[in-house]
C-alpha cells in the first residue's frame, strides 16, 4: 500500500516560508492534483516529496514509513519534472528506458515497456532522436514516459502537459487517468490549468502562498469554492461577483438585482445586513421571457460565440455587468433589452471582508485548510 503523508512540513528560502506548515494525506491509488497560481509552492512540494530537497521542519511519510532523511534514489518514486531533465547524450528510447535498466529488466521487457508508453504518448516515431532534435512537446512527453514506464507505486508529475499542443493535451486528459488507474499508482499531479485539474484529479488541493486553502473532489471545489479567489480560479468565463447586502427571508436570505428579489435558501439569517459578495456562475444565469416570475430586466451589451458556447455581457438597471453563458445554438438575444433569471439555490454568497464562502446550512462540501 502506497500512501503519502506530509506532516506540517516547512520549507524556507532566505527566511521566507515557501511551504508553511503544510499537511496533506494522499490515499493509496489516488490521483491528487495540486492546483494554484505560479509561486504557490506546488513544484517545491513535489521536490520535497521526491527527496531532491529536504524540509526545514516536518515529516514526509511514504507507505507509512518516515522517508524525510532517505535519499531520493531509495524512495521508489517516478517523477516528470517541468524542465524535462533528459540526458542529452541518450536518444529518447534510452532516456525512457533508464528506470527499467536500473531494475535490471530484460532487453525484451525494456523494449516492450518503452514501446507501449511511447505509443500511448505518440512519440514512438522519435525514439531514435536525441533531445536536441525533439520539440519541447516531445521532450515533455519523453520525460513523462520515463516517469510512467517503470510503473512506480508513487508518481509525481509536474505540469507534464504544459508544452503539449491543444489536441494532444485533450486526448491525454482522457488517456492518462486510464493508464494511471491500470498501474494502480498513487499520483500527485501539478497543473495551473483548472480544466486539467478537474479532468484528472480524484481530489484537488488548491494551493496559494505555500498553504492548502481547500481540498475536495472536483465537484466540491466547483460547487462550493471556499473563497472568492478559488471561485475565480475555476470556470470559463469567470464567475460573476456582485456586491450585495442580504435581507432576512423565511428559510434563508434575499438579495436584489435590478430591484428584483432573489431568494438564497438555507443561508444563515445572521448574515442579513452584512456586506457580502454574490457569486453567479455564467451558466447558472439564463435568458427568460419578460413575464416569467423573477425575471430581471437587463440590457445586452455584447455577445461572443466561443464554439461550444455563447457568452453574453448584460448590464443590470444599475449598470452592473453580468456574463451569461449558454450552449452554442441556443436562442438568445444579442442586443437591446432582455430579461435573465437566477436560481438562488445555485448562487454563492461570500463574506466581503474575509472573502470566505458563507456555507449553506447542512452543507459541508469540500474542506478548507490543510486537510486529509
Amino acid at each position: 500500500m502506497t500512501t503519502l503523508t506530509l506532516d506540517t512540513v516547512v520549507k524556507r528560502y532566505k527566511g521566507q516560508a515557501v511551504l508553511d506548515h503544510l499537511s496533506l494525506d494522499v490515499a493509496d491509488g489516488e490521483t491528487l492534483v495540486l492546483f494554484g497560481p505560479s509561486g504557490a509552492g506546488k513544484s517545491v512540494l513535489l521536490r520535497l516529496v521526491a527527496g531532491v530537497i529536504e524540509p526545514d521542519e516536518g515529516k514526509v511519510l511514504i507507505g507509512g514509513k518516515d522517508m524525510t532523511d532517505v535519499d531520493a534514489e531509495h524512495r521508489g518514486i517516478g517523477m516528470a519534472f517541468q524542465n524535462f531533465a533528459l540526458f542529452p547524450h541518450m536518444d529518447a528510447f534510452k532516456n525512457i528506458a533508464t528506470p527499467l535498466e536500473a531494475t535490471r529488466s530484460s532487453g525484451d521487457a525494456i523494449k516492450a515497456g518503452v514501446q507501449k508508453v511511447a505509443k500511448l504518448l505518440k512519440i514512438d516515431h522519435v525514439l531514435t532522436h536525441h533531445p536536441k532534435a525533439l520539440s519541447n512537446g516531445q521532450k515533455q512527453r519523453t520525460a513523462l514516459a520515463r516517469a510512467l514506464v517503470g510503473a512506480p507505486p508513487l508518481l509525481l508529475l509536474d505540469d507534464p502537459l504544459r508544452n503539449v499542443d491543444a489536441k494532444l493535451r485533450f486526448e491525454m486528459r482522457l488517456e492518462l487517468p486510464r493508464l494511471l488507474a491500470a498501474q494502480g499508482a498513487t499520483v500527485v499531479y501539478v497543473t495551473q490549468d483548472y480544466k486539467e485539474a478537474m479532468a484528472l484529479g480524484d481530489r484537488i488541493a488548491v494551493m496559494a502562498a505555500g498553504r492548502i486553502h481547500q481540498i475536495g473532489t472536483p465537484e466540491e471545489i466547483y460547487t462550493a469554492p471556499a473563497t472568492i479567489e478559488i471561485a475565480r480560479l475555476f470556470g470559463d468565463p469567470t464567475i460573476n461577483l456582485l456586491d450585495v447586502t442580504p435581507k432576512p427571508e423565511a428559510g434563508g436570505v434575499s438579495v436584489q438585482l435590478s430591484d428584483v428579489r432573489i431568494v438564497l435558501p438555507d443561508i444563515p439569517a445572521a448574515v442579513a445586513g452584512k456586506a457580502c459578495v454574490l457569486g453567479l456562475r455564467p451558466e447558472a444565469v439564463t435568458f427568460v421571457a419578460a413575464d416569467k416570475p423573477g425575471a430581471i430586466p437587463v440590457s445586452v451589451e455584447a455577445e461572443t460565440p466561443l464554439n461550444e458556447k455563447t457568452v453574453t455581457l448584460v448590464l443590470t438597471a444599475r449598470g452592473r455587468e453580468i456574463l451569461v453563458s449558454r450552449p452554442a445554438g441556443t436562442p438568445g438575444p444579442n442586443s437591446g433589452p432582455a430579461h435573465i433569471a437566477v436560481d438562488g439555490s445555485h448562487a454563492f454568497l461570500f463574506d466581503k471582508a474575509s472573502g470566505a464562502l458563507i456555507a449553506r446550512e447542512g452543507n459541508c462540501s469540500g474542506t478548507r485548510g490543510e486537510a486529509a
